[in-house]
Parts: C-alpha cells; sequence; structure tokens
C-alpha cells in the first residue's frame, strides 16, 4: 500500500489503471474519503467487502464522473431526479435509482436499486475522468473505514483505519482534510416523490426547492437498506454520551460558547454548523487515539445540517 500525497495528472492515470486491475484506492471527497474498486468487477467489489468487514447486503455507492452517466446505471430516471443532478451534482448528495444490468447484485445488495453520486473534490473528479478513460464507468466506494466505526475525513486516518488490511498493490490519495466531513445525502428517487433515507448537507428545504414536491415523510414503501441506516454506527471506541455534564477525564465535543469544565478534555470547540461537521469525525478518533473513555457531546439544535450531525451522534452513542 502506498500513500501519495503528490496527486499529478498522471498519479490520477496510474490510479485509475490501478482500479481497472482490481486494486483498491482510497481517495477524498467533500465528505469523507472513500475506498473505491471498479464498480463492474466484482472481485475488486468483494475486496472493499472484506477489507472494511461489511455484511455482503449493505449496498455500496457508485461514484461517477457526470451527470451525463446516469443513464448508464438507472433504468428509470424521474424528471425530479435529474433536477437535483443539475442542481447539486458535483455535490454531497446520492440518488437511488432503479438499477440497469450493469448494476449487479454485488454493488447493490441485492436490492433493485443502485446509489449514485458526482463527488465535488477535485482530485476525486480527475480520479473519475482518468477512470474513464481508462475505460471503466463508475466506482463504487463507500466510506474508507472498518465497518461501523468513524468514517475518516483525512489521508492519514484511512491509513491508521485500513492500512493493515490494505494489499500492496492498494494505493490512498491524500487530498487534504475532507470539507463537509459527513456522508452525502442519500434520496431515494424511486418513487413519485424524493424519500430522505440519510441526512446530510443537502437539506428537505433545498431538494422541495428544486423538484417542487414535497419530500415524503413517514410512508409506508418498502425500505431501502443504505449506507449508515443502522441505529449504532459512526462510533469510536470511546463510549459516547450526549447532552450530559462532563466529568474530569471525559472528552468533550461543544458549541464554543459552552465552556470546559476542570479536568475535561477538550475535543472540539466549534464556532459554526459548518465547523461542527467538517471536525466531528476527526474529534471522535481524537479522543481512540488519547486513549479516553468517555466522550460528551452537547448537540447542535436546528435543522438543516444540525439534524444531520445530531442523526449521526445518536448512532455513535447508540449502544
Amino acid at each position: 500500500m502506498a500513500v501519495l500525497s503528490v496527486c499529478s495528472a498522471e498519479t490520477l492515470t496510474d490510479a485509475a489503471k490501478a482500479l481497472r486491475a482490481g486494486a483498491l484506492v482510497a481517495f477524498p471527497t467533500e465528505t469523507v474519503y472513500g475506498l473505491g474498486a471498479d464498480a463492474e468487477s466484482a472481485e475488486a467489489v468483494a475486496r472493499i467487502y472484506s477489507t472494511k468487514g461489511r455484511p455482503a447486503d449493505h449496498p455500496l455507492i457508485v461514484h461517477i464522473d457526470s451527470i451525463d452517466r446516469m443513464g448508464e446505471w438507472s433504468s428509470d430516471i424521474p424528471a425530479y431526479a435529474i433536477a437535483l443532478a443539475r442542481d447539486y451534482w458535483p455535490g454531497p448528495m446520492t440518488l437511488v435509482l432503479k438499477r440497469s444490468e450493469i448494476a449487479g447484485d454485488f454493488i447493490t445488495g441485492g436490492q433493485e436499486t443502485v446509489g449514485l453520486r458526482v463527488p465535488a473534490h477535485p482530485l476525486a473528479l480527475g480520479l473519475l475522468q482518468a477512470f474513464v478513460a481508462a475505460g471503466g464507468r463508475g466506482i463504487a466506494a463507500p466510506s474508507a473505514n472498518r465497518f461501523g466505526a468513524v468514517s475518516p475525513t483525512t489521508a492519514d486516518a484511512v491509513q491508521e483505519e485500513l492500512g493493515e488490511f490494505l494489499a500492496e498493490s492498494d494505493l490512498i490519495l491524500d487530498g487534504g482534510p475532507s470539507l463537509v466531513g459527513l456522508e452525502s445525502t442519500i434520496i431515494d428517487c424511486t418513487g413519485d416523490a424524493p424519500r430522505v433515507l440519510r441526512l446530510g448537507a443537502i437539506t428537505h428545504e433545498m431538494i422541495e426547492e428544486t423538484t417542487g414536491l414535497k419530500v415524503i415523510e413517514n410512508d409506508t414503501a418498502p425500505e431501502i437498506r443504505v449506507s449508515g441506516s443502522l441505529e449504532s454506527h459512526y462510533s469510536p471506541k470511546a463510549k459516547v454520551l450526549l447532552d450530559v455534564v462532563a466529568e474530569a477525564g471525559d472528552g468533550l465535543i461543544a458549541p464554543d460558547q459552552i465552556p470546559t469544565p476542570n479536568g475535561v478534555i477538550r475535543l472540539m470547540a466549534p464556532s459554526t454548523i459548518e465547523q461542527y461537521a467538517r471536525d466531528l469525525y476527526r474529534a471522535l478518533r481524537m479522543a481512540d487515539q488519547q486513549g479516553l473513555e468517555i466522550v460528551v457531546v452537547l448537540q447542535p439544535g436546528g435543522d438543516g445540517l444540525a439534524a444531520a450531525i445530531r442523526d449521526r451522534l445518536q448512532r455513535a452513542a447508540h449502544e
């Protein structure tokens, strides 16, 4: 396994060729780092599952280089899905659509749907474009961490998390810290109106403004399995406690206006909701690096990105 910090066009071409040859390539997106494989190679995708320790029925998101490739992976694209793609791709949004023939069971977890995303990070887009030039059509890429653990937002975190599980031919592309810090919003686009399956930076209000449709809430449609939907997920080794008083020896994640009690280890003091999202996973990883047993988190209030942060924290704290 090699970590590449200087990612030139030649580097991306070599990484794309490695993907085509069956290697895994971890790469940055604006949300978190992903662990990529050729989405049309059952053998390469199987290595993602084994490296992560991920259950085989959990589908993977296919990353594509542009909206124009949606039709290759999906057999039915509603107009509102196209509108969302035009407004928010490249960006932190995954659209779940009815799959085409090239989306195999090994990608979809046996479901008749596929998740698609065009990431906004320039290194991710460069890799995808090089991958297409090498004859590929999509890169399957869940977050580059062991299943259920905290998602990585730096190349160092990927190496720390997965280094012992990666092969010599695998690569990690270092593109700096992820700017959003939370995984993409996942939107089910298989019905008459959009349905949010995972909260993220693309909010209900943004979806409704683009589509002119009300986001479906609390419906009885069949459940679609997606990443990050388990009750317990995004969890550090430390025990996460929400909205309680931190005691000496505990770690603390709280907005900057909250003072740090005596003897408490401050892990993060964000001044904005965007900073809270961007640095949350780094702070949770820091707790484990320092060997803390308990992390107290004071959750942000509000809708939108704050709701996505609370979603991740409640899953991290679930036992």
